[in-house]
């Protein structure tokens, strides 16, 4: 449903990080396209890699080259454009706008913010780092914190279980499919990022999130704190 307000209270809130938290859209546009040169391709649309890049690694790799998970040439363009990213990370990224100010306004509410994201840490650390995001975020879940990543609860409710709250006082917040059935499968309330990297935004309404935000600023008029 598509409330104007989430229930109180909000013990926490937890974010998806690409395309949620922070765009880092402009890292992956400038290593897809720097890697595609080396193979004596033209530069890609930066949309289309913008859209691509809450899927991850192998769509990024399958947009750009083709191919399928599991051939050796895949596989070698996969790794070769992680190693370019790791060396990329929060250069170009920056926290959507009105962001820092939704931050401040948990923060100054006591209210804590984490982040579960399906970004392996060694990325996602180096990320926060750049951004000076390390120190307030108060619980960090990634794949190597958890057996199965999202959709399955499992990092949410790690999350919860590290800050000492119940799940069903969370509020998760997500652009894609997947964080809106972990946020539900985990008992958490569910907040769509519709700003976030989405090719159709008309499908988001199908995700049933709890509410459907158009940028981040309206996170707090949900949330019911100033």
């Amino acid at each position: 449903m598509n409330t104007r307000q989430l229930p109180s209270p909000t013990a926490a809130v937890l974010f998806d990080l690409d395309g949620t938290l922070v765009d880092t859209a402009e890292d992956f546009v400038q290593v897809l396209n720097v890697q595609r040169a080396r193979y004596g391709l033209d530069a890609l649309p930066p949309l289309k890699i913008r859209n691509t890049v809450s899927d991850g690694a192998r769509a990024l790799t399958a947009l750009a080259f083709g191919g399928q998970e599991g051939e050796p040439k895949f596989e070698q363009q996969r790794q070769e454009l992680l190693d370019l990213y790791l060396l990329e990370v929060g250069t170009h990224a920056r926290l959507f706008q009105g962001m820092p100010e939704t931050l401040v306004a948990l923060e100054e509410s006591g209210i804590p913010w984490g982040i579960v994201t399906n970004k392996p840490r060694v990325y996602t650390e180096r990320l926060l780092q750049r951004l000076a995001l390390s120190e307030n975020c108060k619980v960090l879940v990634c794949p190597d914190d958890v057996q199965q990543a999202k959709p399955n609860p499992e990092g949410l409710l790690l999350a919860a279980s590290s800050l000492g709250v119940a799940p069903s006082t969370c509020v998760y917040v997500g652009d894609h499919v997947r964080d809106i059935e972990a946020g539900k499968a985990a008992g958490m309330r569910t907040v769509a990022a519709k700003f976030g990297y989405i090719d159709s935004p008309d499908i988001v309404q199908t995700w049933q999130a709890d509410f459907v935000i158009e940028q981040a600023s309206a996170l707090t008029a949900c949330l019911q704190i100033r």
